[in-house]
């Protein structure tokens, strides 16, 4: 008995600092903001640093607003019944892989814009939708991971419920894109298709010059009124085909 005892013990040994090598390891991959070693050598950048409002500005201005949005522990927060407008990137993109987390309350309302051009008078562009989807009566093409009110994601998508962290992303490469929700696939469209112009023709978008063409322009966060969190925003540039 006393034998036995001792080898676990010894083993403990061993094993323990192993455990506390992996478990630092994981924890240096996992924190909030900050891009992995392999993440740099890939190319990919941070859009928000965890810390300011450093990379963003109302549209058509040259600064922040000054009330409705605000960095708290990590996390870019729009604050919910406190308008203070949409913001923008400061730079545009054209071929990209943009990915994203984010948590919502019960019926809240947000979502990110891509394709946003300051020529338009307004910040109209490809929206991917994050909503609570249990809002009674929802359109699929206005649900979480729709191309809204053009293209309904799938049916079988992976969305966690209001107060819970997702994970999304939009790809574009040339005139494919994809838009994915907690690791899946939820949406594909080919910019300029027959396909996408049916769908646009039946939409709010339909007389917006150009909608559902490929554009080089900035990245957008909606202004619903809502409360919404973000964080670990970053982007993946490659050269545009």
């Amino acid at each position: 008995m006393k034998l036995n005892t001792l080898m676990a013990c010894a083993i403990l040994v061993l094993i323990n600092p192993l455990l506390g090598r992996l478990r630092a390891a994981e924890s240096s991959e996992t924190k909030l903001n900050e891009l992995t070693a392999s993440e740099k050598a890939d190319g990919w950048r941070l859009l928000f640093d965890g810390k300011t409002t450093q990379g963003w500005r109302s549209f058509k201005k040259e600064t922040f607003p000054e009330k409705g949005w605000r960095v708290v522990d990590g996390v870019l927060e729009k604050i919910a019944n406190e308008r203070g407008g949409d913001v923008i990137t400061t730079g545009e993109f054209n071929d990209f892989d943009l990915q994203w987390e984010w948590r919502i309350p019960p019926r809240a309302n947000n979502g990110i814009k891509y394709f946003i051009t300051e020529e338009r008078s307004s910040a109209v562009g490809h929206e991917y939708q994050m909503i609570d989807d249990a809002v009674p009566k929802l359109p699929k093409k206005e649900t979480t991971a729709s191309f809204y009110d053009v293209l309904p994601p799938s049916e079988d998508k992976a969305l966690k419920p209001p107060g819970e962290w997702n994970h999304s992303r939009v790809l574009v490469q040339g005139n494919h894109v994809e838009h994915w929700l907690n690791g899946a696939k939820a949406l594909e469209y080919e910019l300029g298709s027959d396909e996408l112009k049916a769908a646009i023709a039946k939409s709010k978008f339909r007389t917006v010059k150009d909608f559902g063409t490929k554009i080089k322009g900035h990245i957008l966060l909606t202004d619903h009124r809502d409360g919404a969190f973000f964080r670990n925003i970053k982007i993946c540039e490659w050269p545009a085909k």
